[in-house]
């Protein structure tokens, strides 16, 4: 059972929910830019949210499907069709063998997210399955996909091919999931204070609270610069470099900000701004170059809250996929 891909995309990688626990190492985390579309594209193939998923990024690629599957996409919406028909977003969709998955244009978001039930069949690496471009390790062959490429999944998907019609190169199954409260406001992003916050003078604080920063062209998986107001410190002193995460907001030498993203480097020497709270990480991985970004200062409790809501959907969620799937096939 495996797909080929038939033309590379820009960007076509394995990822997962990343590699924690060896940043002491100087190996990131790294895993999905959009956890919340990687964990829930996974749900709806009836996976856990931990399986290998393919992220993609615009241009996408063509995949030819070798097998009958069930598979699902979600994230951005570039257009998916699956040979003429279009694929729904954020559904359960089961394909027939030897038919094309290809995207027609960017309608929204930056990355999408393709599961495929039994998932990709890719041998971990240091307890993770997601790509590491700069070690060459993880996810297939530790690099981009490439013409030619072949993908195994695990699980004979065969039984799903009763639920295709004839004549229909896919089936879309009766259920879908409710995004709006993840991405809503888009370009509202909420974070804690950092370690330096205080630090800022307080017209730069106002300023950070108070304008748009645009997300800058040079910004990619490792880290998004950002154009905007000129933020200052009362006393530019150097700093020891330490710990830092997916959503640091760092303070760079000519007052603009950089947000760390999901291939962050585990140590950094630049005053931590702020932490754009977990929860709004889905949504600051959809947005583009060229998008605005306005700031909200909130406190630690409120971030828990928002992050625990949101969880509690995805359990919730889980188990209404697992439900559904089993009622199909028994």
């Amino acid at each position: 059972m495996s797909l080929t891909i038939i033309k590379p995309g820009l960007s076509d990688t394995i990822q997962d929910t990343g590699r924690f626990g060896q940043a002491h190492l100087g190996i990131n985390a790294g895993g999905a830019m959009d956890p919340y579309a990687a964990g829930v594209a996974n749900m709806l193939a009836g996976n856990n949210q931990c399986e290998a998923v393919l992220e993609i990024h615009f241009p996408g690629p063509q995949i030819l499907f070798e097998q009958n599957a069930l598979i699902s996409i979600t994230g951005g919406d570039f257009t998916p069709m699956l040979n003429d028909e279009p694929l729904p977003l954020w559904r359960p969709v089961v394909v027939r063998k030897n038919t094309v998955l290809h995207f027609n244009k960017l309608q929204d978001g930056a990355r999408c997210y393709l599961a495929i039930h039994g998932g990709f069949c890719v041998k971990p690496w240091l307890g993770s399955y997601s790509t590491n471009l700069k070690a060459g390790a993880g996810g297939h062959q530790g690099r981009r996909l490439e013409k030619g490429d072949e993908l195994t999944f695990r699980e004979n998907t065969v039984y799903f091919a009763g639920l295709l019609k004839e004549g229909r190169e896919l089936q879309v199954l009766n259920w879908r999931v409710n995004i709006r409260r993840v991405y809503e406001d888009p370009h509202e992003i909420c974070f804690t204070p950092g370690n330096e916050f205080k630090e800022l003078c307080p017209n730069s604080q106002e300023a950070l609270l108070e304008n748009n920063f645009i997300i800058h062209p040079y910004s990619d998986r490792m880290g998004y610069r950002l154009k905007g107001a000129v933020l200052k410190r009362k006393e530019e002193n150097e700093m020891v470099s330490s710990g830092v995460n997916f959503g640091t907001m760092q303070l760079l030498p000519d007052g603009q900000l950089i947000i760390l993203m999901a291939d962050h480097q585990t140590t950094g020497g630049y005053p931590r701004i702020g932490h754009v709270i977990t929860a709004h990480l889905p949504k600051l991985a959809q947005l583009r170059p060229g998008d605005n970004i306005q700031f909200r200062c909130v406190d630690q409790q409120t971030a828990e809250d928002l992050l625990y809501s949101q969880q509690q959907e995805l359990v919730i969620l889980q188990r209404a996929c697992h439900d559904h799937l089993n009622e199909l096939v028994c």
